[in-house]
Parts: structure tokens; sequence; C-alpha cells
């Protein structure tokens, strides 16, 4: 398997703490059969500042320790930067990083309170560059949550979403479990991917969402979803079905 967004990078951000921690977590996400982890660490959020340059060379040094120990997990560089205005001019000044480093594919924050006004123009100035943006965990964002069709528009218009397997499987309560059902019920999610933070019971829970995505939908919505990862690591295109909006009586409100 293959987890697309990890905070696995040793004293960075708030994931790993240190070296040993990061290691200990490599060890973990290969216990529950991850072979490919990608190292995303936070970028702008108020709290981390983590340029391209410092991610490759930690992935770099993380990959030699790794090798050394025979722990068979690659990391994989990425970035998970908040959305902001100059988001696009600091990519193109070398201080963005897409997932491997293959100017295909952008991991993009949104806040948790709401979805900025301006987010649908800088998708669309993205993509103009071959760039397709990838919303994480939209489950969480409250905005989204009440006017879901706000996502539907963005995905409408080219931008690929992730949702986080705690959310799927009910870690995060039952009406994020619903909720993430829903966006991928409406083809309004293409990833699901730990978001580990840290080395504890709760990382790595990819085994755990693919079952509740076989028991919920059946596989062929497993091998879609693990089909996107690899198309992503390899800077291929993905499979994408036809977004479909969430009518208002399926939604529920907090």
């Amino acid at each position: 398997m293959i987890d697309i967004h990890c905070h696995i990078l040793p004293g960075i951000d708030d994931g790993a703490r240190d070296l040993i921690e990061s290691i200990g977590m490599a060890k973990h996400a290969a216990s529950k059969g991850i072979t490919a982890i990608f190292a995303t660490p936070h970028h702008k959020n108020s709290r981390y500042y983590n340029k391209a340059n410092r991610i490759l060379a930690k992935v770099n040094k993380l990959n030699s320790i790794l090798k050394r120990k025979e722990i068979p997990v690659k990391i994989f560089p990425g970035q998970e930067p908040r959305i902001y205005g100059e988001l696009l001019n600091d990519y193109k000044a070398g201080k963005i990083l897409t997932l491997n480093n293959k100017h295909k594919y952008l991991l993009i924050e949104l806040p948790n309170s709401h979805v900025p006004a301006y987010a649908e123009k800088l998708f669309f100035d993205i993509q103009m560059e071959g760039i397709i943006p990838i919303i994480v965990h939209p489950e969480r964002n409250v905005q989204i949550r009440e006017s879901p069709n706000l996502l539907h528009q963005l995905v409408k218009n080219g931008a690929a979403t992730q949702i986080t397997a705690s959310s799927l499987i009910g870690k995060s309560g039952k009406q994020l479990r619903k909720f993430s059902l829903q966006l991928i019920k409406h083809n309004l999610t293409h990833f699901i991917a730990s978001d580990s933070h840290r080395l504890s019971r709760n990382a790595f829970k990819l085994v755990e969402a693919y079952d509740v995505l076989n028991e919920e939908l059946g596989k062929d919505y497993v091998e879609r979803f693990k089909m996107n990862t690899s198309a992503l690591l390899n800077g291929k295109g993905i499979d994408r079905e036809e977004a479909e909006r969430i009518e208002k009586n399926k939604w529920f409100y907090f």
C-alpha cells in the first residue's frame, strides 16, 4: 500500500518528534503492509515553514537510515501547504514541493472553518501550470460540511481530494464517517491517506479504511482508490468518475 499523506519526518512539524520516532513509524507502517509513504510536512500554516529544499534533504537522510536498518518502506517527498494567495508564486520560486517532485500533484490544506473566496481562482491557476491540486481532508472543513456543493464545484473544475482514514473508520466520530462515505459515493474524493502524525495505535489505519470501503461500497471502490495512489506515485493520471452534487436533504448539521 501507498500512504500519500504522513508527517513522518523528524522534528520538522507536529509529526515525529525525533529520528527514533520516525523509524518507529516506518516500522509500524511496514507491519501494516505499507511500502511507500509520502512525507508531507506542514508549510505556512502559521506555525510551520518547511520549504522544498529542506524537505528533500530530510527525505534523503531518512531513506538512507531506513535502508541501512532494512526497514522495507521508502519515503517520497511531498508537502502540505496551507492555502494562501501567493502559493503559485512560491511554487515558481522553488519553495513549494509537488508530490514526489514530479510537478503533477500538490496537496493543499484548507482552513478548518471555511473555503477562502480566492480558492477557485487559485486552483484554476495551479491547473494552468499542469498541476492538479489535491484538497486534503475536506471532510473536516466546516463550510464544506454545511455546503458540500462548494466542494463539488472545485472537483468539477478539476481539483482532486483526499479523505483521512480515521474519518472513514469512525475514529473522528460517526458524523465524519457518514460524510466521508457521502463524498466517496458522490465521486467527490479520490484518495484515502493516513495523515499519521505520531507513533500510536491510531497511526496508519489504511487497512481498516479500505476494509470499511469494501464493506460499504465493494471491492471495485477499493481497487480504484489503490490504483489512484499508484498513479499519483508515478505522476500519471488518476481514475475520476463524474462528480455528483450532494442534495441538502442527504446532509446533517452539527
